[in-house]
Parts: C-alpha cells; sequence; structure tokens
C-alpha cells in the first residue's frame, strides 16, 4: 500500500488535487494499490522518470524513496555501489555525490536491470553480502567498499576502510563493534578474486588502521607516509593505562610529539575548553603539539 505521504484522499481516479496527489517517489504498482488510475499518473505535477517509476515533478526524489520504488519493481534486485554507500552514510568523495542514477545489483545468473535512471549490475553474491537496512534491501558496509574499488583510488579505499575497521564510541553511536576487521574484509576479498577492482583494495588494506576516528586523519597520516615521515602511531594515550586519559589523534611517542586534526566542531566553546585541558597535560609531559585542520583562535 501506498504511505499516507502519497495521497491524502484515498483513491481519486480522474480528479485527484494536483497538490495533494504524490509527495514522494512509487512504482505503478503502489499506485494500483491505492486504486489510482492511469489519467491520474498523467496530472502535471507527476512525472514518469523510468517504466513505471513516477516523482514529484518540482525538486530531485529522495533517494531512499527512490530506491525503494525501484526495487518493488525488481524484486530480485538491492541497492548497491554508491547508492547503497549514501544510504548507508558512508564517506565518499565529493565528485560521488551525483546520484541521479541508481546502482541496482543482481546475482550474475540474472539479468541485469535495464531501464532509464538506473545503473544495473550482475555481481556473484555471497551469504550476508546483501542485508535490509531501514527496509531497503543494499550491500554489507563491506561489500560495498569491495563494489566501489573499481571507481576509488586506493587512498579513498583506505579512508573508507578505516572508517569501516575504527572502533566505535558506544555513548556517542550505539554501538560497540567495528562494521567490518581486516580479517573479514580479507577474507572477502579473497572470496572474490575476480571483481573488478579488487587489487587496489588488497592494496588499501595493507595500509588501513584502526584508530583513524575520521577521514581527515586518515588522509593526515597517509599524507605524512608520502612525504618521507615514519607512519604515526594513532590514538595515543598520555596514561597509557589510564582509560581516561587524555589523547592526541596521532602522532610519534619517542619523540613526544602529538599531532591533532581540528575539524569545524573544535571551534565550539565547549570543546575549545576540553581541548585546552586536553593540550595542557601533553605540555606539562613535555609534548610538542601539531595542529592540522581549521584555523585556531
Amino acid at each position: 500500500m501506498l504511505p499516507e505521504d502519497l495521497c491524502q484522499h484515498g483513491a481519486m481516479s480522474g480528479q485527484a488535487p494536483r497538490e495533494n496527489l504524490i509527495l514522494r517517489p512509487f512504482s505503478a504498482s503502489e499506485a494500483r494499490a491505492r486504486g489510482l488510475s492511469a489519467a491520474d499518473l498523467r496530472i502535471a505535477d507527476i512525472r514518469q522518470i523510468s517504466r513505471g517509476i513516477f516523482v514529484p515533478h518540482a525538486g530531485p526524489p529522495v533517494l531512499d524513496r527512490l530506491v525503494r520504488a525501484h526495487l518493488d519493481l525488481n524484486p530480485d534486485a538491492w541497492a548497491s555501489h554508491r547508492t547503497a554507500g549514501a544510504l548507508d552514510g558512508l564517506w565518499m568523495p565529493p565528485w560521488m555525490d551525483d546520484h541521479s542514477y541508481v546502482h541496482l545489483s543482481k546475482p550474475s545468473h540474472l539479468p541485469r536491470v535495464r531501464r532509464p535512471g538506473v545503473v544495473g549490475h550482475r555481481v556473484r553474491i555471497l551469504e550476508g553480502e546483501v542485508v535490509i537496512h531501514e527496509g531497503i534491501r543494499m550491500t554489507s558496509r563491506g561489500r560495498t567498499w569491495l563494489d566501489l574499488g573499481h571507481e576509488l583510488s586506493v587512498a579513498a579505499l583506505v579512508a573508507l576502510g578505516d572508517q569501516l575497521i575504527r572502533n566505535p564510541r558506544p555513548e556517542f553511536e550505539g554501538r560497540s563493534a567495528p562494521y567490518e576487521t581486516k580479517a573479514s574484509l580479507a577474507r572477502l576479498l579473497k572470496a572474490h578474486p575476480k571483481v573488478k577492482g579488487v587489487g587496489k583494495c588488497k592494496e588499501a588494506l595493507i595500509d588501513m588502521r584502526v584508530g583513524s576516528d575520521s577521514v581527515p586523519e586518515t588522509m593526515l597520516r597517509l599524507s605524512l607516509v608520502a612525504h618521507g615521515f615514519p607512519e604515526p602511531q594513532l590514538q595515543i594515550k598520555l596514561d597509557p593505562d589510564d582509560p581516561r586519559s587524555p589523547t592526541a589523534d596521532l602522532g610519534y611517542c619517542r619523540d613526544r610529539i602529538g599531532i591533532h586534526y581540528e575539524g569545524a566542531h573544535h571551534q565550539e566553546p565547549q570543546q575549545r575548553l576540553s581541548d585546552a585541558r586536553r593540550d595542557t597535560a601533553f605540555r606539562h609531559r613535555g609534548w610538542g603539539l601539531i595542529y592540522a585542520g581549521g584555523p585556531r583562535t
């Protein structure tokens, strides 16, 4: 059945007020389930973007609702590649923000989805690599990382992979386990030796590290190594035995050099106060501190 945001007055065959007929993407089968006629679907406020897929005429469709409509017509398919990454909220480079085309995959023994607005893929899929996330069939985060291997650079794959294997903070994220581990991703790559881009993923896996809490921290680490510096340690505790110890994002313990990447939230008053206490504790122990990111004022 159509949700209430599709049609606020039930079946309106031939006489639907245009402003109330549709507020989200929907499929022809959904329309039929609510008794909407072909005439209802020809009004000016609706446009057909693909065979059996309709959207409001004004503004771009919301991605998750558009995907739901496509999957309603393709029950053997699932969201994949950059579409799955966007739905899962995974980091991807800004040039991948264009979601005018939906990426859908099907098992390799079935024909790919061929319709306007869709990039269809045929893939070999194993158990656990397709999941249900908020009611949408899509690839698991690890499989999405692998599928993006042919589009992303090795550095970008390292950055995305670091976010999959990082240890979460339960008090902020509501989970205690990482999405993936280096071991689980290694098994994934071993199971799919012929996937396009798997070579870049293998190269990226070597450079992935637990402890990069953000993409900029990963890029900073990779930049240091690329410019000839030793690989820095990550999440350095001033007092390793104290769970409440202040921490440096990365740095070099032997030389007592701590490096912090400071994003926009470090300009907030409460965070600035916390950072000041942290920095004072490090300096009292003879550490030098280096800051990257936004300006310190």
